[in-house]
């Protein structure tokens, strides 16, 4: 992965840390701008790495759906033209603004990711929607049952971190 494919999915994922941790922020007046910082940047790193792992899922995914896997084929990842579309998902449908504008962004940028991979796996092109679909998915709820976890453990209210 090249140095410009992580600086934008690290903003990618910056943008959408803010966009949890920001309320938390905002119900908790008491709480120190430094720990306000070290949230942000903590949820800008998972974030970013729930977005790296995005093409990688579906290509493993991808993978189990072929019989014979292809021997010597690179996994899919993201390219500076694949991730920019994902950092202006995440900048344009900061998740204050609504779930639903942010889902229709989101699907738009997996819908990006489904070329690409069908291309690598030799899978068709509805499969190779099915496997994006269901890697964003998974890693969506994995993601969000480790953050209520983690605000359950830390004694947060859990609707503190739904945006």
């Amino acid at each position: 992965m090249s140095p410009v494919v992580v600086v934008l999915l690290l903003f990618a994922g910056l943008s959408e840390a803010a966009g949890r941790i920001l309320p938390l922020v905002a119900r908790r007046p008491g709480m120190s701008r430094r720990r306000a910082v070290m949230l942000l940047l903590c949820g800008a790193a998972v974030e970013g790495a729930v977005f790296a792992l995005w093409p990688l899922t579906s290509w493993t995914l991808a993978e189990l759906l072929l019989s014979p896997p292809l021997p010597g084929v690179a996994s899919l990842t993201w390219t500076p033209g694949m991730a920019a579309p994902l950092l202006l998902a995440a900048i344009l449908a900061f998740p204050l603004l609504g779930p639903l504008l942010h889902l229709l962004l989101f699907v738009g940028v997996g819908a990006g990711l489904v070329t690409p991979l069908a291309a690598t796996t030799g899978v068709g092109w509805w499969a190779a929607a099915g496997c994006v679909a269901v890697a964003g998915v998974g890693l969506g709820v994995t993601v969000e049952v480790v953050r209520r976890l983690v605000a359950r453990l830390s004694g947060v209210a859990p609707r503190g971190l739904l945006a």
